[in-house]
């Protein structure tokens, strides 16, 4: 009889890539809803997969292929299974690019109003051209969020929120004492709206903060304030980069649940489950007549999109007819709020 040899598999980690357009329930935040049930089909039926892809490195490809991993997409986000026994070496880290599978998410989604630039730029005393991407976020368990605590526990890729700066633009998520707070207008003298008066009670959304401040060689000039070196390996349309490591046993965002002692010994994968959660645009609904097109009463204060319910009280948008308005009479212009208009 031929020997059979089996070599079983485990969840070293998993990112998950959850957007409240597609799972908030109108006005009702995801994590609110109280039925259950409800929470567990919206779930079932969310592919992250229709508006976004998510690819290893070549480099990281390379890695995954060294410690026999297996890379796998799936309908929430995506999973790195490890062998049974492996021998994860502490600096071990692995990077995944997203990138934009359906122009539309640029519509629904907070924050997609800032530019994302490429730079080319020339350093002389290296003879070397850089290129950097502005306003790409870097979601990583080494600067990540962590709420709740154990058995409730969820880790957040995304950075903790701050307080407003002076760079902070329309949909710039902010805190506020302990408010969640959103900018509905460019500064200066920004209008806002609370998301909710305890942050700490709410998802960590991705914002702003998650675009890494970029330091330039010296003598480089030109270069954005905020995004990533387009190095070897990452493409020119990526949207956001995604790194993980391993970390040490210490930390709740690590990898493994005990040291590899002694050496060497089969790691104890934590199969480690990490969130990235991306806020839905919120817009004024303003309400016109599709035969004279003149204008109806509308409410002045924005409003979710949701693919699922309604947040008003009257027909809601498409959420591809999404228009800046700005204030003209401000130098320079403003956007003073992002507007769906809506023809009945």
């Amino acid at each position: 009889m031929a020997e059979q040899i089996v070599n079983g598999y485990k969840r070293l980690f998993e990112v998950r890539l959850l957007h409240h357009y597609w799972l908030d329930e109108g006005a009702t935040l995801f994590d609110a809803i109280p039925d259950t049930a409800k929470k567990d089909r919206r779930l079932l039926t969310y592919d992250v997969r229709s508006f976004l892809t998510v690819a290893p490195t070549a480099a990281t490809e390379q890695r995954l292929k060294g410690l026999r991993c297996v890379f796998k997409p799936t309908a929430l986000g995506f999973v790195v299974a490890a062998p049974n026994g492996i021998l994860l070496p502490d600096e071990a880290w692995f990077e995944f690019v997203l990138t934009v599978q359906s122009t539309d998410f640029f519509n629904y989604t907070a924050l997609t109003l800032r530019k994302q630039k490429i730079y080319s730029l020339y350093h002389q005393p290296e003879d070397r051209t850089y290129r950097y991407k502005e306003n790409v976020p870097v979601f990583s368990n080494l600067t990540g969020t962590s709420r709740g605590a154990s058995p409730n526990l969820s880790l957040y890729l995304s950075r903790e929120m701050s307080p407003l700066a002076a760079t902070d633009q329309v949909e710039a998520l902010i805190l506020s004492g302990s408010a969640l707070l959103q900018l509905t207008s460019d500064q200066p003298t920004p209008t806002t709206q609370q998301l909710g008066a305890i942050a700490t009670n709410l998802p960590v959304f991705c914002h702003q903060g998650d675009s890494p401040m970029i330091t330039p060689p010296a003598g480089l000039t030109g270069v954005p304030p905020q995004g990533i070196e387009l190095t070897e390996g990452l493409p020119d349309d990526i949207f956001a980069l995604i790194r993980i490591a391993t970390l040490s046993t210490a930390t709740k965002f690590s990898l493994l649940a005990t040291p590899n002692l002694p050496a060497p010994a089969p790691s104890t994968l934590r199969s480690t489950v990490f969130q990235v959660r991306f806020k839905n645009r919120s817009t004024v609904w303003k309400y016109f007549n599709k035969n004279t097109g003149l204008p109806k009463p509308f409410a002045p204060n924005p409003l979710p999109l949701t693919h699922f319910g309604n947040a008003g009280t009257q027909q809601k948008p498409s959420a591809g007819l999404v228009k800046p308005a700005f204030d003209d009479l401000a130098a320079p212009a403003k956007v003073s709020g992002l507007v769906s208009e809506i023809f009945i």
